[in-house]
């Protein structure tokens, strides 16, 4: 390498430019180096210095400028000023709409997918599209429990509906096997339902179709909705009954239940029977049709078609004797509140997505052995999850509420909730029954949860 011998800046000959000159001393190594003028050294770095500022200025211009494509920026301002231009320069693509068809495949399609890893290694089967049954033998306390599944995702099957059904259509004291109340709509699937009284098959307890109700809540205890939209909700199942006149108000304690108080003022629907049961000590009973008293009396009284009966405590009743257009009101809570079914059971075995067994507080304490067991619940998603555990033999010893409410959650449950179980405990898939139940079909039962398909049949025009 030479060193530097003199450097200068000087003006470019042809266009009047800057421009630095470096010469270059023809001498070999070791000679001494003639030093620049620091006249030239100072317009070196001038020169330097305004370069940086110009160019920093540049660029700074440059990136205040409004971008070249609406992408790059922001759309809202380009719009404010330009009030097409956001369109036209857009490249963002438009959202793709999906048909119902497309979405219940892709929901098919995830739903399949995650219950094949979840049930992984067990015996499953597919009774339809958007149902799962699974059967499987689980050892709890190195113990067999044998466990029928079944999942249901109305999402990848629109047209799966769930609903409660009675044993018959006429009266609430009916009892029936399970297959016949499935073959009556031919259903996919059933399951038992919730408690009823072994002597009459009255249902114990809140039981709601087709927004009719039924039957009241026994000691608030917790039910299942079932919305329109496919979805579930699940809370304590309280109710507000009113009976309005013009000029008088009287609240009634349920609705269709056997009285527990003597101070129980009662109403009686024509689904209970042609009579209600007889008035308490003191009591009174009235039958309404139209709004109007067509009959009251002191003990049992004839239910009218089409309308209700009130029996309860004499002060309560005669308020409403000579009243007109009487009416009755019945709400039940939020959770309730756009629900076209409810059926109840209890207790609680999963809540807000933890293992929840209120036995105490819904009068439970008789049943929480190792016993056979029926159970409901849906997961965040609103896949509804029933299960049914074999119990009281040696090839299946049951289960506490606790191990089942483990279970519930295990199954990804959020809410879940038992129901009627030991002899009542029996589930239907398809045509067959599932368990093993410890009489041959299972035991007569008052109500059952139905799963059906509805098939869209054409009709062939003329």
């Amino acid at each position: 390498m030479r060193p530097l011998k003199e450097i200068f800046i000087s003006p470019h000959p042809e266009g009047g430019i800057v421009a630095l000159r470096l010469k270059i001393a023809p001498r070999l190594w070791g000679r001494p180096i003639s030093l620049p003028n620091l006249k030239d050294v100072v317009s070196l770095l001038c020169t330097v210095i305004g370069i940086t500022f110009i160019s920093g200025v540049c660029y700074l211009t440059l990136c205040q400028a409004r971008p070249i494509f609406a992408y790059e920026g922001n759309n809202d301002i380009l719009a404010q000023t330009t009030p097409n231009a956001a369109a036209r320069l857009s490249f963002k693509a438009k959202p793709q709409t999906l048909t119902k068809e497309q979405i219940e495949e892709n929901e098919y399609y995830r739903w399949k997918t995650h219950t094949d890893f979840k049930y992984k290694g067990k015996l499953v089967s597919y009774p339809t599209r958007g149902i799962i049954h699974v059967k499987m033998t689980k050892w709890v306390n190195n113990r067999p429990v044998k466990i029928n599944i079944v999942e249901i995702n109305q999402k990848a099957n629109s047209s799966l509906t769930v609903k409660p059904k009675t044993a018959a259509p006429v009266y609430l004291n009916s009892k029936a096997s399970i297959r016949n109340i499935a073959n009556v709509e031919n259903s996919i699937i059933a399951i038992n339902g919730g408690y009823f009284k072994p002597q009459t098959g009255v249902p114990l307890g809140t039981l709601v179709i087709d927004k009719n109700v039924l039957t009241g809540p026994i000691y608030n205890r917790v039910a299942l909705g079932i919305n329109p939209d496919n979805t579930f909700s699940m809370d304590k199942s309280t109710i507000d009954i009113t009976i309005k006149g013009k000029k008088t108000t009287v609240k009634a304690d349920n609705i269709n239940q056997p009285r527990m108080l003597s101070t129980y003022t009662i109403v009686y629907t024509d689904k209970w029977g042609k009579f209600t049961p007889p008035a308490p000590k003191y009591g009174m009973s009235v039958s309404i049709k139209d709004g109007e008293i067509i009959n009251f009396n002191y003990g049992s009284i004839e239910i009218p078609n089409g309308g209700f009966a009130i029996v309860g405590p004499k002060q309560n009743i005669e308020q409403l004797l000579g009243e007109k257009n009487i009416k009755m009101d019945i709400k039940f809570p939020d959770a309730f509140k756009d629900s076209e079914h409810i059926i109840g059971g209890g207790p609680y075995l999963v809540k807000n997505g933890e293992m929840y067994v209120d036995i105490a507080e819904q009068k439970f304490g008789a049943i929480n052995g190792k016993n056979p067991r029926s159970a409901i619940g849906y997961t965040q998603n609103n896949e509804l999850i029933i299960v049914t555990v074999d119990g009281r033999e040696e090839a299946s010893v049951g289960m506490t509420l606790w191990e089942i409410s483990r279970l519930m959650k295990d199954l990804g449950c959020v809410y879940a909730m038992n129901l009627d179980g030991g002899g009542s405990s029996v589930i239907y898939v398809k045509g067959k029954i599932e368990n093993s139940p410890a009489y041959k079909e299972g035991i007569a039962i008052s109500n059952a949860i139905v799963v059906n398909e509805n098939q869209n049949v054409e009709v062939a025009s003329n």
